[in-house]
């Protein structure tokens, strides 16, 4: 474990999804419990299978929302001019963000390529430059964040902004309405008996992450763990090995036991891969597992790919901190293979500060983190 004076703490964020603009209309949205998705008129889906999604209608660029976002983090962080120029910048974006919206000659043009996009937000946003990158898909933003945790508790950092964003564009919606990942019925419905697949959304955020101690934190991100399946290049491990020791790892990084643990924010999408997360649970908890309150909010804000993670992340720390559990929207009943305790029907309380944030990704990489929101 880190020296107490460096654990890590978050200390400002902002959000924007299809549930709202800023942190607070995130949580409203996902105790609301009323999924955000429909038609999408972002782009033409007419020869698509699937013509639904959880978008914004005044959506800027991926560049413009990111910079106001992060923007926004450090104003709630209270961070002074001279602060930001001490603090470096970690992005977590796909490879080239904005492939999808360019044709190969402007692909070699002067279009800025994701290290470019970083570097240009940092400047913009007043920070000391962009730490590094993550394009590892949909565990971008939560691998961003271990890293930024991993690195202030070492005492290398003092303070990290971890900014994340995805918006919904024609290129991925097609590959994965080719891949018939996407639910057909309008609905995303993880754990649940007669889920069709996933949904995509819309979801740009940040946090300033800094050493406790120096200012009141929201939350601590007292645990993190990273594992891989080996397993298959899409599918998940279906008995959860790898996500279970992504749990086990952040659970023992924090000195936390299982039966501490009041909430889990799961990656499941409502597709194959919620029993094989179901299956980690079961492994990594123990007998916490059937009681631990779990949902997936992606039911309501939709799966944002690499900004999922860190949206997620907000969410879970919104709510644990207001006491107030988010609704598994969609659910139609249950799955055997999924045997959890769900939430349903409408917040539940919560009974402790400690809860997980769980992401998985195509390739077989799976990341845990752990929380504790303050008092």
């Amino acid at each position: 474990m880190p020296d107490p004076a460096q654990r890590t703490g978050i200390v400002g964020l902002a959000a924007v999804s299809a549930l709202g603009r800023g942190a607070q209309a995130q949580l409203a949205g996902v105790l609301a419990g009323a999924a955000a998705f429909g038609p999408v008129r972002r782009f033409d889906v007419d020869r698509r299978r699937v013509k639904d999604a959880a978008t914004r209608a005044d959506a800027g660029s991926l560049a413009g929302e990111l910079a106001e976002i992060i923007r926004d983090a450090c104003a709630d962080a209270g961070l002074t001019p001279a602060q930001r120029a001490e603090t470096p910048l970690v992005l977590a974006v796909h490879g080239h963000p904005h492939a999808a919206r360019m044709s190969t000659v402007e692909l070699t043009a002067d279009k800025p390529t994701a290290a470019g996009l970083a570097e240009e937000l940092a400047r913009d946003s007043g920070l000391a430059g962009a730490a590094k990158v993550y394009t590892c898909a949909c565990v971008s933003g939560s691998t961003a964040v271990a890293d930024a945790a991993a690195t202030i508790g070492v005492g290398r950092a003092s303070r990290i902004v971890v900014a994340a964003g995805y918006l919904v564009e024609p290129d991925q919606f097609a590959l994965f309405d080719a891949g018939r990942a996407l639910a057909t019925d309008g609905a995303a419905r993880p754990f649940s008996a007669g889920r069709g697949g996933l949904l995509l959304g819309d979801a740009v955020s940040a946090v300033v992450l800094e050493a406790v101690g120096t200012r009141d934190v929201l939350a601590e991100v007292v645990g993190w763990g990273r594992a891989g399946d080996a397993y298959h290049a899409v599918r998940p491990d279906p008995t959860g090995g790898g996500l279970a020791r992504a749990i086990t790892a952040a659970l023992r990084r924090a000195r936390v036991d299982a039966a501490e643990i009041g909430y889990v924010n799961a990656n499941a999408s409502g597709a194959e891969g919620d029993a094989a997360e179901a299956a980690a649970l079961h492994r990594a908890l123990g007998a916490a597992a059937a009681r631990v309150p779990v949902s997936s909010t992606k039911s309501v804000h939709g799966h944002a790919l690499e900004g999922s993670g860190l949206l997620e992340l907000i969410v879970t720390v919104l709510a644990t901190q207001a006491g107030k559990l988010p609704v598994n929207v969609g659910y139609l009943g249950a799955d055997p293979a999924c045997e959890l305790d769900v939430i349903l029907d409408a917040p539940r309380p919560a009974g402790s500060a400690y809860a997980l944030s769980l992401n998985a990704a195509f390739g077989g990489a799976n990341t845990a983190l752990l929380v504790k929101a303050a008092s």
